[in-house]
């Protein structure tokens, strides 16, 4: 088997996301470099990595570059992915900088694989709760067609990184020291996130834009329109932030352009890659954040009907965002670009 060198940029929640994934999947790899502003050593699952300061030249040799990226950051690939790719280099980039861009793939393996071969150096992975709903949504469209998507996203702590994950710690700690006599934080300072999370949940991912919409639930609709190759499709969403760690949910309605039944529906959803149906809530048994953290599918269940509305669909899924929804998308990038080469 043909091996390679393989950069990861980024040591935070996503870059070690990266690392513990390359691993576990039994990545190809050669050589890896680690990259982030300045270096050190780290430890993952007790297998030590040592850290490079990034620069230009340290892209010498590398043939594929995994950006952890930032969500509402200007990231690292917007500096370095240029020089790299001028090195030779193929960049998969998690941040937001590339993925609208028209020669740019996004791409969600289990939907849109073939897109890859039209790269020009930089691949985009798409936002978290972009991926797991498109991969939920891609063998329904196939075999019914779909007209409308409305989706309510609850989005853990882990989607802000790893400061809104202390945040939300901290908070809830607080709280309990109080005995829950009060659960408001008396005097919240808007810190990683622009609410108190502990005990709470807000309407706000992202900032605010066209329409009075955030850029997180935009980000739904431009993002979905590009992987299904569908601007026709009308999407709606709001992005709601949970007090969850990690993992997350998404109640997606959506309207087939052809007659659907559930149970027809759910026999496709379960022979689909990438995807796992638990549903049976008659046994309290459907998709919770807690079970999937760690999980590399998505989760899907309480598939049922509109009585109401003709060709109606409700859906329940749930992925963890870090892995999913960001490091395991861009591995499997990388694993098509092997087999591509192969």
């Amino acid at each position: 088997m043909k091996k390679y060198n393989v950069a990861v940029i980024g040591v935070g929640a996503v870059g070690i996301e990266m690392l513990r994934v390359l691993r576990q999947r039994n990545f190809p790899i050669r050589n890896l470099k680690v990259f982030a502003r300045s270096s050190r050593e780290i430890e993952v699952d007790s297998c030590k990595y040592t850290v490079e300061t990034i620069s230009p030249e340290g892209f010498d040799g590398v043939d594929i570059a995994l950006f952890a990226g930032t969500e509402g950051e200007k990231g690292a690939a917007t500096t370095y992915a240029s020089c790299a790719v001028e090195r030779g280099v193929v960049v998969i980039d998690n941040g937001a900088d590339f993925r609208m861009m028209p020669h740019v793939p996004l791409v969600v393996p289990e939907v849109n694989s073939k897109d890859i071969k039209k790269h020009k150096g930089i691949i985009a992975n798409p936002n978290c709760s972009t991926i797991q709903m498109v991969a939920a949504l891609w063998p329904i469209y196939k075999k019914w067609g779909i007209k409308r998507v409305a989706v309510t996203t609850l989005q853990a702590a882990s989607g802000a990184g790893k400061a809104a994950v202390e945040q939300l710690n901290e908070e809830l700690t607080e709280i309990a020291g109080l005995r829950y006599q009060d659960i408001r934080i008396k005097g919240y300072q808007a810190k990683s996130l622009p609410q108190q999370l502990g005990f709470n949940v807000f309407p706000h991912i992202g900032s605010f834009a066209q329409d009075d919409y955030t850029n997180e639930e935009w980000k739904l609709v431009h993002e979905t329109h590009k992987i299904m190759h569908d601007k026709k499709i009308k999407i709606s969403a709001t992005c709601i932030r949970v007090p969850v760690r990690t993992g997350h949910s998404e109640a997606v309605y959506l309207e087939t352009l052809k007659p659907i039944e559930p149970d027809k529906v759910k026999d496709v959803l379960s022979k689909a890659p990438g995807i796992v149906l638990i549903d049976e809530p008659r046994n309290n048994l459907y998709p919770m954040p807690k079970d999937v953290e760690g999980k590399d599918e998505v989760f899907i269940g309480r598939v049922r009907k509109d009585p109401f509305v003709k060709n109606g669909l409700w859906l329940w899924v749930v992925a963890d965002n870090l892995r999913k929804g960001a490091a395991t998308n861009a591995v499997q990038i990388a694993e098509c670009l092997t087999l591509a080469s192969a």
